[in-house]
């Protein structure tokens, strides 16, 4: 089965991630749809599964589609996926002759996809471009545009037309490097509470406390402005849960209440940052406050 490349390509942003967030990263491993044995994205969780697997029906075609059908239950909301774009999706699969399950994913962990990398099958490719978040989206795939005359395994048949309902739970834009904060920040007195600044509001769904969040960021350090790190080294964004015990203190409350495709600048006391001893891996000295440039770019 593909198995999804950890979200840290160098060293600082293994460094970064390491630091803020508490949790062990859970990397998301593709189990089904898939057409290869490369990965299929670049996502990892640090949320829980879903308590409850809320598994809808599969309403099954009038007749064995020829062609890909895509039907929106729900629609969603935010800006519509694009090919390079990855989703985070909730899905069941069955025979579209006669409703036999094969595959689903409700209850356990999100199934990342980054769309136009031939990693699934061509009519998941297709057919969940223009999705959105919290959109419900049903598939009714031909056989050829998934797993065509050699099947899939003993439940998938040879030209087995197939039907799939499909939640997305996030889209993630394919990140522009060219996007990234550069150069160093204003140097800044001592703060003793988060101070939050958006440099630009975002649209979309807004953060809270409790949610999981995928983000870029970029950290220095407040009392010269000098930049420390970046998670913008790779296309592949990290993720958060706003969760006490997760992850810094200081994040938490910077981040709640931001909006999707917004970007702010937290300047973080660092007392709900590193705390008295700093971050000798990040650069960071012994009692220093933290200021952090953060895209946010999903939130669930």
């Amino acid at each position: 089965m593909p198995t999804t490349p950890t979200v840290f390509s160098t060293r600082a942003r293994r460094v970064l991630l390491r630091s803020i967030s508490f949790v062990a990263v859970a990397t998301l491993t593709a189990t089904a749809c898939g057409g290869s044995d490369e990965p299929i994205g670049s996502l990892t969780l640090t949320s829980d599964p879903a308590d409850e697997t809320g598994e809808p029906d599969v309403a099954l075609p009038d007749e064995i589609p020829t062609e890909l059908v895509i039907t929106d239950l729900t629609e969603g909301t935010g800006e519509p996926a694009g090919e390079g774009d990855a989703v985070l999706v909730y899905y069941v699969g069955v025979l579209s002759k006669d409703g036999t399950r094969f595959d689903g994913n409700f209850g356990m962990q999100p199934f990342p996809v980054t769309l136009g990398r031939g990693m699934v099958i061509p009519g998941w490719d297709q057919g969940l471009i223009g999705v959105k978040a919290g959109g419900r989206r049903q598939l009714d795939i031909p056989a050829e545009l998934a797993y065509g005359e050699q099947g899939a395994g003993e439940a998938i048949g040879p030209n087995e037309a197939l039907s799939f309902v499909v939640d997305v739970l996030a889209v993630i834009p394919q990140v522009d490097p060219s996007l990234e904060p550069t150069g160093d920040v204003a140097a800044r007195d001592a703060v003793t509470s988060v101070v939050a600044e958006d440099l630009d509001e975002g649209d979309g769904v807004e953060a809270e406390i409790g949610d999981t969040v995928v983000i870029n960021l970029v950290a220095y350090r407040a009392d010269t402005g000098e930049l420390l790190q970046s998670t913008w080294q790779s296309p592949e964004p990290p993720t958060l849960a706003l969760v006490s015990g997760a992850t810094l203190e200081g994040f938490i409350e910077g981040i709640a209440g931001m909006k999707v495709g917004g970007r702010r600048e937290i300047t973080v006391p660092f007392a709900l940052a590193f705390g008295d001893e700093g971050s000798a891996e990040l650069g960071l000295p012994e009692k220093t406050d933290l200021v952090v440039i953060v895209d946010l770019l999903a939130a669930f």
